[in-house]
């Protein structure tokens, strides 16, 4: 038979095609062996777009405020043409070998498997966003990676929080595989047309288009979700992106955790040094920079001694309970709804900071900050990267050398998050988690009740009391965690739903009230320091490049003999651990770059410091400058009281200030990749200094 006599060349079936699908086929007939790829585009382009629009109309008002709607619908067609881009590659790869005569069959099977495939992972992820959205905020990102880790309470969690999305979810997936089948089966018959060199001399122009396409620009780099932030409000600039490329963009970057922070800029190690350590060794903090002797041993250059402000013959022992997703929005005279009267009760009876400001949106972030007084950066927290894992310092490596118990009390599995590994390598004894509850009163999704966990506090704490050694515990809740599962009859419920953020942030404070009446009736009292704090606020988001009133947090130190105070200036987790030590009577040498606060003026405007995804908000009383990958810093005014981010023009000192945020940007991503944020070993000789060696550096940060 002639080439000219042969039969369709998309469908060997008798007669003229005459069904729609029958002519679309013969329509991509142009494409010849590609026509499969260019049947993955069209689908997966039509589902992205569809996806698209229905975001943008779910989230009008927000999408509506920007006055871009038309823009995001062009811009997110180039995203979407860069993710189709990246799926047809593969397959593109392979036609030189496989859509030849001998290899027809195999690349028949292949491609049409390829598409199937790719299209139903296109609409799976788009499906999973608008549940991710309502919870993050944002499209799905790392996070939603990093979670499939822990499939016993991502799955408890998801089905029984979110029951009705994931079997929707599931169905119109199972419902967009087989579409794609019934779409796709006409290709099976497909017939191959066309000579070798035909297909040899189309193959490079069409890689060239592909390329292109996921290049989508003409710059020295290629595109990538920063050039896509048009807005001040990240979630709707995330509805440009699509969620399949913003989950594997947010992979591919992990390779670059150690050097994550360079997104904003560089800048030489001198410098970044300078404008970090500056300040921190005035005579009023109580800080003295300390450099190690000459003897080999890497420069320490954050190195610093602690001189306590409230100096002890017998440092007093520390309990810190790290409260899961406590923002400032459920506590009342932080601005926040009525659902925490234990709190309100005790901030009478101690520290409570009014401008308390978290590093991040994550628990161990908070974990980073408040154990280890580490800053934040655009990559994972240093609890989960692998350079930190041991020889990283933490509170429990300091007080375990100076003859302290160290502990960690948690409720639920301590793996999660890489904690029990992290901990362990770094200063903590001994650690408790849900298999050590023998006749919990209750367990959830994320372990036992809050309840269960105070109880066993109480008890291990008066234990070490009893036995007269300091102690160090590090107590971490989790009944606060979607979906929000606690015992009946403990409080009378604030919605009438019992299963509710607000209803669980309530349950939580109860537990937290129990447990302090039992303290400060017990004998540990006197002699022991306690720090309540968030970890983070339970759903960050806003319209601004930074919601800096959702890293707002409660804190609040209290017990020995701690009289109360109102520490109105503006505060970071960081500076935490720092003040716990100085209010303890230790004395001792460590590498945080925290603030002293039992030392700070009252008037003293303070600074904190916001990780939110890749964007870093440095805030110096109310001026904040926002740093962006690959942008300009953006500058602003933050009302506490009005609780909202203005834009404005950049200050007369603008430029010192964006690169004092620089400079702590960069800081902590150099100390983690040169392994510099550690204690001396036990048995290296130390001495005071003036100027903080840096141990003979000339490289250039970031």
């Amino acid at each position: 038979m002639s080439r000219t006599a042969s039969p369709p060349p998309l469908a060997r079936q008798a007669g003229t095609p005459s069904s729609a699908l029958d002519r679309l086929w013969q329509g991509l007939a142009v494409f010849g062996p590609y026509a499969p790829l260019a049947m993955l585009a069209l689908a997966g382009l039509a589902a992205l777009t569809a996806s698209r629009l229905g975001l943008m109309l779910w989230q009008w008002e927000r999408v509506a405020a920007t006055g871009i709607a038309g823009t995001m619908l062009l811009q997110g067609l180039r995203v979407d043409l860069i993710q189709l881009g990246l799926l047809v590659l593969p397959p593109l790869l392979l036609a030189p070998l496989l859509a030849t005569a001998p290899g027809w069959p195999l690349w028949r099977r292949l491609t049409w498997l390829w598409a199937i495939i790719g299209v139903t992972l296109l609409v799976f992820m788009e499906l999973a966003t608008p549940a991710f959205i309502g919870e993050y905020d944002t499209r799905p990102n790392r996070l939603f990676v990093e979670y499939l880790k822990y499939p016993h309470e991502v799955l408890s969690m998801v089905w029984l929080g979110f029951r009705a999305h994931l079997l929707a979810g599931l169905a119109a997936t199972a419902l967009a595989a087989w579409a794609m089948l019934r779409l796709m089966r006409p290709w099976l018959a497909a017939e191959r047309r066309g000579r070798h060199w035909q297909l040899w001399l189309s193959w490079p122009f069409v890689f060239l288009l592909v390329a292109f396409a996921i290049r989508s620009t003409t710059d020295h780099r290629p595109a990538n979700p920063a050039l896509f932030a048009l807005t001040t409000d990240p979630m709707v600039n995330s509805l440009i992106l699509n969620s399949t490329w913003s989950v594997a963009h947010a992979i591919y970057n992990l390779k670059h955790e150690s050097g994550s922070s360079e997104i904003y800029g560089k800048m030489p190690v001198e410098e970044m040094l300078a404008l970090t350590l500056d300040g921190r060794g005035q005579a009023s903090s109580g800080l003295q920079p300390v450099t190690l002797s000459e003897a080999g041993l890497p420069g320490l250059p954050t190195l610093t001694r602690l001189e306590p402000a409230s100096p002890r013959a017998r440092p007093l022992n520390l309990v810190i309970v790290l409260e899961e997703s406590l923002g400032a929005t459920f506590v009342e005279s932080l601005g926040g709804l009525p659902v925490t009267p234990e709190i309100e009760k005790l901030k009478e009876h101690g520290w409570w900071f009014e401008q308390m400001y978290a590093t991040g949106t994550r628990s161990v972030r908070g974990i980073e900050a408040v154990v280890t007084g580490f800053l934040p950066t655009p990559a994972q927290s240093v609890v989960k990267l692998s350079l930190s894992q041991t020889g990283f310092f933490s509170l429990a490596e300091l007080l375990a050398r100076q003859g302290y118990h160290t502990e960690f009390i948690y409720g639920g599995e301590s793996h999660f998050d890489n904690m029990r590994s992290f901990f362990k390598g770094n200063g903590f004894q001994r650690i408790v988690d849900q298999n050590d509850y023998p006749a919990p009163v209750f367990k959830g999704s994320w372990g036992v009740s809050d309840e269960d966990l105070f109880n066993r506090t109480h008890e291990e704490i008066s234990r070490h009391h009893a036995a007269g050694k300091p102690f160090f515990t590090l107590v971490f809740t989790s009944s606060n965690h979607s979906p929000f599962e606690f015992p009946d009859g403990r409080i009378e419920l604030h919605d009438a739903e019992k299963a509710t953020e607000n209803n669980a942030v309530k349950y939580a404070d109860y537990a937290l009230g129990r447990f302090f009446e039992h303290a400060r009736a017990s004998a540990y009292w006197q002699d022991t320091l306690f720090l309540v704090v968030a970890d983070h606020d339970i759903r960050v988001r806003g319209d601004s490049l930074v919601p800096i009133e959702r890293f707002h947090i409660p804190a609040l130190i209290l017990g020995g003999d701690l009289e109360p105070r109102r520490i109105r200036t503006v505060a970071s987790q960081v500076d935490l651990p720092v003040t716990l030590l100085s209010l303890m009577g230790v004395t001792a040498e460590h590498p945080m770059i925290g603030r002293d606060l039992a030392r700070a003026a009252e008037d003293e405007p303070g600074r904190a410091m916001m990780q939110y995804e890749q964007n870093y908000a440095w805030m110096e009383g109310e001026r904040v400058v926002v740093l962006r990958p690959d942008q300009a810093p953006a500058h602003g005014r933050y009302d506490p009281q009005r609780k909202r981010l203005e834009n404005t023009a950049a200050p007369d000192d603008g430029e010192a200030l964006a690169r004092r945020a620089l400079a702590h940007a960069l800081l902590p991503a150099w100390l983690y990749r040169e392994q510099r944020y550690r204690l001396p070993d036990e048995h290296a000789p130390a001495r005071t200094a003036g100027p903080a060696n840096i141990g003979g550096m000339r490289a250039t940060g970031g």
